[in-house]
């Protein structure tokens, strides 16, 4: 079976995501040295991956990033890559390799881990990961702390479970400081 792994990008040291328009925001991706995201393990990552799943919101954002701007290291990769949306009032998606997942969020991550031993990336949005959270569904959960104080954006963790353990799997840090930490959920 595989493993369903959520990834946090962009969260600051306060426990914030950066939200558009915010201070936080501009620090991620104005300043070219925080926004590097062609490391070569984190290539590789995404290359493993048998799909990506998202939210609406986060598919709506990302996908338009990724048909328009193809120069993005993470372009190529996620274009021709297996995609799946949870939804409930899409459709149809425009994105290629791309289906819509509209059933009971349990069944449709069940079905998605069968056939193999790899892994599904998770790329958000909040409600999606708050979801798959409560219903004990990840298996592993990766963060991209920046070394910032927000004190203003989205709580990733709001109404998720009071008890979620987890164990660390590993971290790194770059150069600019942003600390990559993977936790495997403790069941």
């Amino acid at each position: 079976m595989q493993k369903l792994i959520a990834t946090v990008f962009n969260y600051s040291l306060d426990g914030l995501l950066a939200d558009q328009g915010t201070a936080f925001w501009d620090f991620c991706f104005s300043l070219p040295e925080n926004n590097q995201p062609g490391a070569a393990r984190q290539l590789d990552f995404l290359r493993g991956a048998s799909a990506h799943v998202f939210g609406r919101s986060a598919y709506e954002g990302t996908s338009v990033a990724m048909m328009t701007n193809t120069g993005h290291p993470f372009s190529p990769i996620l274009n021709a890559a297996p995609k799946v949306v949870f939804s409930r009032t899409m459709n149809s998606a425009a994105w290629n390799n791309t289906v819509v997942a509209s059933g009971e969020t349990t069944e449709e991550v069940d079905r998605l881990r069968q056939g193999g031993d790899g892994y599904i990336i998770v790329w958000g949005g909040v409600r999606l990961w708050r979801s798959l959270m409560q219903r004990d569904l990840l298996d592993e959960i990766q963060f991209s702390v920046f070394p910032y104080i927000a004190g203003e954006g989205t709580r990733l963790f709001n109404g998720v479970p009071k008890s979620y353990a987890l164990e660390l799997v590993s971290s790194s840090a770059s150069e600019n400081g942003i600390v990559t930490l993977r936790y495997q959920r403790r069941r």
